[in-house]
């Protein structure tokens, strides 16, 4: 797994490639919960390099769209690969979650 972390306008765009699963969810967490409490209100999560998720990964993303909300900010998603959108799909999380084609669609307000 390999998270970067640019700005783009008010966003700000954390770039995630590989796998989120159990060995490295907790890590996932930590580094975008130091991008909450480093004051970003507004949070891209590009998923264009994910190519796996499992359910620990889920479980995060949930955390941080819950924070977020409590925070009053936006969690967007963009660029989900067909096999990871199909797990949203069959979760139910397509519904929760704001998805975007792209991250230039998903930073328009």
């Amino acid at each position: 797994m390999n998270v970067t972390v640019k700005n783009l306008n008010e966003f700000t765009v954390v770039s995630i490639e590989g796998r989120i699963d159990t060995t490295n969810a907790n890590e996932f967490e930590k580094m975008v919960m130091e991008v909450i409490d480093g004051g970003c209100s507004k949070i891209i999560l590009n998923c264009a390099g994910l190519n796996y998720i499992s359910s620990s990964g889920l479980r995060i993303f949930l955390i941080v769209l819950k924070k977020m909300t409590a925070l009053k900010g936006q969690f967007r998603l963009s660029n989900i690969q067909p096999g990871i959108r199909e797990i949203f799909d069959i979760s139910g999380f397509s519904s929760i979650f704001s998805i975007f084609p792209d991250i230039e669609d998903a930073s328009k307000d």
